[in-house]
């Protein structure tokens, strides 16, 4: 903060995300999403700290010889682990996009350089290695026997990057424009083949669907639910409840930095709905649903009330609200729904 305080975004974090699976993360604006997402891939300010640990699965798939992002210095960071072993769908795409590239041109140019290829006449062709995870399907060719040839290596990074902007259905004709001729939409769709084309073991998509009409909402999440299935792992942070209900196999909600709930996507959005008050008034406030509106504002993060900081808008506060609430079967709350699968 200018006043020199400090801002407490993320709090008492836990959670996981699996091979193969989906994890949504969602919430109001302002609750810490997208500062999560920055602090795994190492993007924060220079004046933020971090403390705790998030591992990313080693090579065997284990936490055992996996690295810690929250402790791994920038050169790793940027040399093996962005775009190698995590990729990101930035929520800004027109500031993550080179203005004076082409969508095409950059698209090839990411695929240069996880793969270790350089431009014909620049160097030695690399082993098409990406980090510790595997090399998608769409840069396969790239290390196909004659790739040397500058002929073929064009082709190559061609379809490779043709490949990528179809699964993000990005339009084949507007490859070789500039981002300010794109609309937001189509720079979103641009963000979203960049990060698809280097096929990492996660990905980390923030606001994936912004800017896109209904149909493309869909296109593009059933494309990221495809990616998860094939055998990556996706965190979606995203508003869009509806995109989250499609794709989703887990839902994390977070609320003033702090993750509320975890709660399996079917029951999640099914008859039995969620059991935290917030969880139950975001899917509450859906036209397709009562839609009632929460009441009051969500706090400022840097003037958080004491104990439960969705109290004061939550119509079963007690006195009991006035200490933060521990999770419990993945729960944070003194008063949570009831779940009839359990016993007493």
């Amino acid at each position: 903060m200018r006043t020199g305080g400090d801002i407490a975004a993320v709090t008492d974090v836990t959670f996981d995300v699996r091979p193969g699976e989906c994890l949504a993360l969602i919430g109001e604006s302002g609750c810490g999403k997208s500062v999560l997402a920055s602090a795994l891939l190492g993007l924060l300010p220079a004046n933020a700290r971090t403390v705790g640990q998030a591992l990313l699965a080693g090579p065997e798939g284990g936490l055992g010889d996996g690295l810690d992002l929250l402790a791994a210095a920038e050169r790793t960071l940027a040399r093996t682990v962005r775009g190698r072993r995590i990729g990101l769908v930035p929520q800004s795409p027109a500031a993550h996009l080179t203005p004076v590239r082409t969508v095409r041109s950059q698209l090839h140019e990411t695929l240069r350089e996880l793969t270790g290829v350089r431009k014909a006449g620049t160097g030695k062709v690399g082993t098409g290695k990406v980090g510790t995870g595997k090399v998608g399907t769409g840069m396969a060719g790239l290390r196909e026997p004659g790739f040397r040839k500058p002929g073929l290596r064009k082709t190559r990074l061609r379809e490779a990057g043709e490949a990528a902007a179809a699964r993000a259905a990005f339009p084949a004709d507007h490859l070789d424009r500039h981002p300010h001729e794109l609309s937001g939409g189509l720079a979103q769709r641009a963000a979203t083949a960049l990060a698809l084309v280097g096929d990492a073991p996660l990905l980390l998509a923030d606001e994936p669907t912004t800017g896109l009409d209904r149909d493309l909402v869909d296109r593009t999440a059933d494309e990221l639910r495809r990616h998860a299935d094939s055998g990556h792992a996706l965190l979606m942070i995203t508003h869009d409840l509806a995109a989250a209900e499609r794709i989703a196999d887990r839902v994390a909600v977070m609320y003033a930095g702090r993750i509320v709930e975890i709660a399996d996507a079917t029951t999640f959005f099914g008859t039995r709905g969620p059991r935290h008050p917030y969880a139950r008034g975001l899917l509450d406030a859906l036209p397709e649903r009562a839609f009632t509106p929460i009441p009051g504002m969500p706090p400022e993060l840097g003037d958080l009330p004491p104990g439960c900081a969705f109290a004061a808008r939550c119509p079963k506060a007690t006195g009991a609200c006035g200490a933060v609430p521990s999770p419990v079967d993945g729960v944070a709350c003194h008063h949570p729904e009831e779940d009839p699968t359990c016993s007493n």
